[in-house]
């Protein structure tokens, strides 16, 4: 089905194609007037969903069981109380005092495997991983990657305030293997199904960072996995495009 539908999100709604014959027509408009900061198509269970960055009411989930002629709203995802945001740039004084954590930002939303009917991946600014497994459960936090060693003192923002998960990427054969993106981090990767995770960017290089090979501080913009071969994957960064063929193991940049 997602093979004939293209989806258009703008800074004032998500806009639907349908692919007929040998052209692309006009199916519908959702969300007119909001900003779409991404949306996708669940192939397991046929829905579309939609993040919305609203000007007022802030970041919205919603989901369509019919493509789009009608929406549900889905309850975005919370911090838990005494998360807080770790630092601001390398080299900068943290703000004084600590600083809450609260969405900002839905920046993708990825399903789980095949075997995982119901998980749905979210990530978020400013930097949190969220899950679900219950179709109509709320979403909670990844506490082992919010946890981990490196996020309160080499995680910051780049073109915005605080970092932001944007890639999710997911091991057709093997659901419990999974990569995430953070701009500005890295690429972090789990095989346990995210009870541990380690920082997968050897081989990077950080330009504007006083060492540039760095293991964690870089700054991916999008990462895209192979379907034919999962362990390859391309990555834009602000330094430039890297490619693995090792499953992150190792980077090389190609640009």
């Amino acid at each position: 089905m997602e093979k004939n539908i293209l989806l258009l999100g703008t800074r004032k709604g998500l806009i639907l194609f349908e692919r007929r014959g040998g052209t692309w027509e006009f199916r519908n408009l959702s969300h007119a007037g909001a900003a779409v900061s991404y949306a996708m198509i669940d192939s397991r269970q046929g829905s579309l969903w939609c993040c919305l960055d609203h000007g007022h009411w802030g970041a919205k989930l919603q989901r369509s069981g019919d493509l789009g002629t009608t929406w549900r709203e889905v309850e975005a995802p919370k911090y838990p109380k005494g998360a807080e945001l770790g630092a601001s740039l390398p080299g900068m004084e943290p703000a004084p005092g600590p600083r809450p954590a609260t969405l900002k930002y839905l920046w993708v939303a990825q399903p789980g495997g095949l075997d995982q009917p119901h998980r749905m991946y979210l990530g978020t600014e400013p930097g949190g991983l969220f899950y679900r497994d219950d179709g109509d459960g709320s979403f909670t936090l990844v506490e082992s990657l919010w946890n981990h060693p490196t996020r309160m003192t080499s995680w910051f923002g780049g073109g915005r305030d605080n970092p932001g998960i944007h890639s999710i990427l997911v091991d057709p054969r093997d659901s419990r293997h999974v990569w995430v993106a953070v701009s500005c981090a890295g690429v972090f990767e789990t095989t346990d199904g995210g009870q541990t995770w380690e920082p997968r960017n050897r081989g990077m290089t950080n330009d504007y960072m006083p060492d540039p090979n760095v293991d964690v501080g870089h700054d991916p913009h999008l990462v895209a996995q192979c379907q034919a071969n999962p362990d390859v994957m391309w990555q834009q960064n602000h330094c430039g495009v890297f490619r693995t063929v090792d499953g992150a193991r190792t980077w090389t940049k190609v640009s």
